[in-house]
């Protein structure tokens, strides 16, 4: 059963307090994957009736960064590579994925994914985020069980 996760206020990708949000509604399954159902709209196209790449990439690196929080991180992305495979028609609904899937003391690597509604992959990702707490200070935030965010660690 997968659990809905709170919007970001202000949030470019996430945020109910911005009416510039992108609107996508996250959620975590059961193994950590932070996963949405969403359809891009005109106002994230880019070349016409498709999806803008960085659209594409907001949500990619908001799924990732999801996923980076939710094993108990305050980081910040430092990298962020993205393969474009399929364009994404305006008005398809996709399915998104980001986890997290290798942690240091000092960084998380993520994998994420945009599938398209026929199940092929339309965009594949993979990030580096860093302990950056400073960024952070007025986000409530539960204890961080890794470690990531201590002071002797690598902050941005």
């Amino acid at each position: 059963m997968t659990e809905k996760l709170p919007d970001h206020g202000s949030c470019f990708v996430c945020g109910k307090t911005n009416p510039k949000s992108i609107g996508v509604e996250w959620e975590l399954e059961p193994e950590g994957h932070i996963v949405a159902s969403f359809r891009f709209n005109e106002y994230q196209q880019g070349p016409p009736g498709f999806a803008h790449g960085g659209a594409s990439a907001a949500v990619m690196d908001e799924a990732m960064g999801a996923a980076v929080w939710q094993v108990g991180n305050r980081a910040a992305t430092v990298h962020l590579e993205l393969d474009y495979r399929k364009p994404i028609p305006i008005g398809e609904e996709i399915n998104i994925q980001g986890w997290s899937f290798s942690e240091e003391m000092d960084s998380a690597t993520t994998r994420g994914i945009i599938y398209l509604s026929d199940g092929t992959i339309a965009v594949e990702a993979c990030a580096k985020y860093v302990s950056a707490p400073q960024l952070f200070k007025d986000v409530p935030f539960a204890e961080n069980p890794s470690g990531l965010d201590s002071p002797a660690n690598l902050s941005i």
